[in-house]
Protein backbone atom coordinates (compact mmCIF):
# COMPACT_ATOMS: atom_id res chain seq x y z
CA UNK A 1 0.00 0.00 0.00
CA UNK A 2 1.47 3.30 -1.11
CA UNK A 3 0.66 6.48 0.84
CA UNK A 4 0.96 9.83 -0.92
CA UNK A 5 0.61 12.99 1.17
CA UNK A 6 -0.04 16.35 -0.51
CA UNK A 7 -0.14 19.69 1.31
CA UNK A 8 -1.25 23.14 0.21
CA UNK A 9 0.96 26.24 0.28
CA UNK A 10 -0.52 27.47 3.57
CA UNK A 11 0.78 24.50 5.58
CA UNK A 12 3.86 24.88 7.81
CA UNK A 13 6.36 22.07 8.49
CA UNK A 14 5.31 20.13 5.40
CA UNK A 15 7.98 17.45 5.61
CA UNK A 16 7.29 16.64 9.26
CA UNK A 17 3.56 16.64 8.67
CA UNK A 18 3.91 14.38 5.63
CA UNK A 19 6.01 11.83 7.56
CA UNK A 20 3.57 11.84 10.47
CA UNK A 21 0.54 11.47 8.18
CA UNK A 22 2.21 8.61 6.30
CA UNK A 23 2.91 6.71 9.55
CA UNK A 24 -0.59 7.32 10.92
CA UNK A 25 -2.35 6.22 7.73
CA UNK A 26 -0.23 3.09 7.49
CA UNK A 27 -0.92 2.20 11.12
CA UNK A 28 -4.67 2.90 11.19
CA UNK A 29 -5.58 1.44 7.79
CA UNK A 30 -3.22 -1.54 7.75
CA UNK A 31 -6.07 -4.09 7.85
CA UNK A 32 -7.27 -2.86 4.45
CA UNK A 33 -3.84 -3.02 2.80
CA UNK A 34 -4.62 -6.20 0.83
CA UNK A 35 -7.48 -4.41 -0.95
CA UNK A 36 -5.82 -1.01 -1.46
CA UNK A 37 -3.23 0.01 -3.99
CA UNK A 38 -2.75 3.62 -2.83
CA UNK A 39 -4.03 6.22 -0.39
CA UNK A 40 -3.82 9.90 -1.24
CA UNK A 41 -4.00 12.41 1.61
CA UNK A 42 -4.63 16.08 0.81
CA UNK A 43 -4.09 18.53 3.68
CA UNK A 44 -5.04 22.16 3.21
CA UNK A 45 -5.78 25.39 5.03
CA UNK A 46 -8.78 26.86 3.26
CA UNK A 47 -8.40 30.46 4.37
CA UNK A 48 -4.60 30.49 4.98
CA UNK A 49 -4.06 33.61 7.08
CA UNK A 50 -7.37 33.96 8.89
CA UNK A 51 -8.11 31.72 11.85
CA UNK A 52 -11.50 30.18 12.09
CA UNK A 53 -13.35 27.05 13.06
CA UNK A 54 -13.34 24.40 10.40
CA UNK A 55 -10.84 26.02 8.06
CA UNK A 56 -8.44 23.05 8.00
CA UNK A 57 -9.39 20.32 5.55
CA UNK A 58 -8.21 16.76 5.09
CA UNK A 59 -9.36 14.74 2.10
CA UNK A 60 -8.41 11.08 1.80
CA UNK A 61 -8.86 8.94 -1.26
CA UNK A 62 -8.33 5.19 -1.07
CA UNK A 63 -7.65 3.50 -4.40
CA UNK A 64 -9.01 -0.03 -4.25
CA UNK A 65 -8.08 -2.90 -6.49
CA UNK A 66 -10.95 -3.65 -8.91
CA UNK A 67 -13.28 -1.05 -7.32
CA UNK A 68 -14.11 2.61 -7.50
CA UNK A 69 -12.01 4.88 -5.22
CA UNK A 70 -13.42 5.75 -1.79
CA UNK A 71 -13.09 9.44 -0.87
CA UNK A 72 -13.83 11.27 2.39
CA UNK A 73 -13.32 14.85 3.60
CA UNK A 74 -13.24 16.27 7.10
CA UNK A 75 -13.04 19.93 8.21
CA UNK A 76 -11.79 20.96 11.66
CA UNK A 77 -10.21 23.79 13.62
CA UNK A 78 -6.70 22.31 13.35
CA UNK A 79 -4.86 19.92 11.05
CA UNK A 80 -4.63 17.13 13.63
CA UNK A 81 -8.40 17.02 14.14
CA UNK A 82 -9.06 17.25 10.41
CA UNK A 83 -6.67 14.37 9.72
CA UNK A 84 -8.02 12.13 12.51
CA UNK A 85 -11.61 12.85 11.50
CA UNK A 86 -10.89 11.93 7.88
CA UNK A 87 -9.09 8.75 8.99
CA UNK A 88 -12.11 7.67 11.04
CA UNK A 89 -14.47 8.43 8.16
CA UNK A 90 -12.29 6.48 5.73
CA UNK A 91 -12.18 3.46 8.06
CA UNK A 92 -15.98 3.42 8.24
CA UNK A 93 -16.33 3.90 4.48
CA UNK A 94 -13.89 1.06 3.74
CA UNK A 95 -15.61 -1.18 6.29
CA UNK A 96 -18.86 -0.50 4.50
CA UNK A 97 -17.54 -0.94 0.96
CA UNK A 98 -15.29 -3.92 1.57
CA UNK A 99 -17.44 -5.47 4.28
CA UNK A 100 -20.38 -5.83 1.90
CA UNK A 101 -18.11 -7.39 -0.66
CA UNK A 102 -16.62 -9.86 1.84
CA UNK A 103 -20.02 -10.71 3.31
CA UNK A 104 -21.30 -11.49 -0.16
CA UNK A 105 -18.33 -13.75 -0.92
CA UNK A 106 -18.67 -15.67 2.34
CA UNK A 107 -22.36 -16.37 2.10
CA UNK A 108 -23.38 -19.90 1.40
CA UNK A 109 -26.64 -21.12 0.07
CA UNK A 110 -28.42 -24.25 1.21
CA UNK A 111 -29.10 -24.91 -2.46
CA UNK A 112 -25.43 -25.69 -2.93
CA UNK A 113 -25.17 -27.94 0.12
CA UNK A 114 -26.76 -31.33 -0.69
CA UNK A 115 -26.90 -32.34 2.99
CA UNK A 116 -28.84 -29.20 3.94
CA UNK A 117 -31.26 -29.65 1.04
CA UNK A 118 -31.87 -33.26 2.06
CA UNK A 119 -32.52 -32.31 5.68
CA UNK A 120 -34.90 -29.51 4.73
CA UNK A 121 -36.79 -31.49 2.09
CA UNK A 122 -36.41 -35.07 3.28
CA UNK A 123 -36.53 -34.67 7.05
CA UNK A 124 -39.59 -32.42 7.18
CA UNK A 125 -41.44 -33.59 4.07
CA UNK A 126 -43.21 -36.57 5.68
CA UNK A 127 -44.05 -34.90 8.96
Amino acid sequence: MQVQVNTSNGIDNKETLERWANEEVTQHLQRFSADMTRIEVHLSDENHAANGAGDKRCTMEARLAHHQPVTVTHHAANMDLAFRGATDKLKRALDSALGRQNDHRQRTSIRRDPDAVEVVLGGNAGE
